[in-house]
């Protein structure tokens, strides 16, 4: 079944994990064998061939670059011109993706309609590009608000104004307060430019304050559910009934401290965590129950997100294996016409919507 994944952070494992993602997981991975920089060396789900090989047509793929400040200890760039800089270099990167026929930039209506026919045509998948829609996670790498119109430009099309921790437009995973000054102008920016807004990594103090400024469309790209995982990264229900309210559709996650609870990184294991796909569906499911029907939530897995296979679900191989989600919906009693709409239907009625 076509699917659509709303969050893969291609470039960052190009650029910053130094995988050429032309090629094979396999070779990926044996290209990787021996070294220990990364903890997730060796142990990759995502390459183009497997996208296709999933039939996953479309991305939301992720630009990724944070500012840090002397006092802040997470990884980042000692100034937001060095995050700009990481981040059009990441540009640089689908740009040439697109030159070697290997990605389709998807941006606007027309760009999307062509895609999904390609892809629904009789051709084999493995001549297919991979469509891609650019996001920004983390807006720290915008100098000004006014960088955002640069950036909307050359594709982008939806931002997540924080990602974790504490920046210089909203308060991200762990951190506490609302969303700055600066942060507010970026949002009367986006609203300007029709750009989406990724409300995924908002703290909650953020998360309220954005969604009561915002006005225009709202998605959740990669974001489970807190009644499950107990976690400020994950969204209260009275946070996905705001959501559902306002239209947007909530992509599933696959990062398993996401998924289960009392994940130890770097110690537990999925197996003996019992972290396999059905998990994802009981996220979803959880959402679903919450909205009263199937439309408002879809997958963003997230994969190779700074993890590789030592932190998925153990029956998932590549991402390739994301065709057996559609079985696990129907067992749990999904109608044909909701397991369309949870694999692909939701995010392209949603774009649609926010593009006519």
């Amino acid at each position: 079944m076509f699917t659509i994944d709303a969050h893969l952070d291609l470039s960052m494992n190009a650029l910053e994990w130094n995988r050429d993602l032309k090629q094979e997981v396999s070779a990926i991975n044996q290209r990787e064998e021996g070294l220990t920089d990364k903890p997730d060396r060796a142990l990759a789900t995502v390459s183009l061939p497997e996208l296709r090989k999933g039939n996953i047509g479309l991305v939301i793929a992720t630009q990724i670059a944070r500012y840090v400040a002397p006092d802040n200890r997470l990884p980042g760039w000692h100034s937001p011109e060095q995050a700009w800089a990481q981040t059009q270099g990441q540009l640089a990167w689908y740009k040439a993706m697109e030159d070697a026929g290997e990605m389709f930039q998807v941006y606007n209506l027309e760009t999307l309609e062509k895609h999904i026919t390609l892809w629904q045509n009789d051709q084999p998948f493995n001549e297919k590009p991979i469509g891609y829609i650019l996001s920004l996670e983390g807006a720290d790498s915008f100098v000004t608000p006014q960088h955002l119109e640069r950036a909307w430009q050359n594709g982008l099309r939806a931002v997540g104004p924080g990602h974790y921790g504490p920046g210089r437009y909203a308060q991200g995973t762990d951190a506490t307060g609302r969303m700055t000054p600066l942060g507010h102008e970026l949002l009367k920016e986006m609203e300007r430019l029709n750009v989406i807004l990724d409300a995924t990594h908002l703290c909650d103090d953020s998360f309220w304050d954005a969604l009561g400024r915002f006005n225009g469309h709202i998605w959740a790209s990669h974001n489970n559910c807190r009644s499950l995982v107990n976690h400020n990264r994950q969204y209260s229900d009275e946070q996905i009934k705001a959501l559902i309210e306002r239209g947007a559709v909530i992509g599933a996650a696959l990062d398993a401290w996401m998924m289960v609870p009392n994940w130890q990184r770097g110690i537990s294991k999925p197996k003996a965590m019992n972290c396999n796909l059905e998990v994802m569906i009981d996220h979803i499911d959880h959402i679903c129950q919450l909205s009263g029907n199937a439309l408002h939530v879809g997958i963003g897995s997230d994969l190779d997100g700074a993890f590789g296979k030592e932190q998925c679900p153990y029956d998932l191989e590549t991402i390739a294996d994301l065709q057996k989600v559609p079985d696990l919906f129907r067992k749990r009693g999904y109608t044909d016409t909701d397991v369309e709409n949870l694999m692909h239907g939701n995010w392209l009625r949603f774009l649609r919507k926010a593009w006519a």
